[in-house]
């Protein structure tokens, strides 16, 4: 979370990051990766709006999901 988060940013950013907990990442290749799905779609809507917020925030909650992933991954 940035210092510079507004109220209103920083409750899209819990309630972004909740929903992506909720998202299924690929264990094995007959599954779909839903976190990869929603990068692709938030990259396709930063291409048509560049410089919003809402995108910027996005895809630094996405990041973090997936590092807490692989680190949660890593100490099974």
């Amino acid at each position: 979370m940035s210092d510079n988060d507004t109220e209103e940013e920083r409750s899209f950013r819990q309630r972004y990051a909740h929903e992506l907990r909720k998202k299924k990442q690929q264990d094995t290749h007959s599954t779909k990766d839903e976190l990869v799905e929603e990068r692709v779609k938030v990259n396709q809507q930063e291409m048509k709006t560049p410089g919003r917020r809402g995108e910027k925030i996005k895809q630094e909650e996405i990041d973090k999901e997936i590092v807490r992933r692989d680190k949660m991954k890593s100490k099974r």
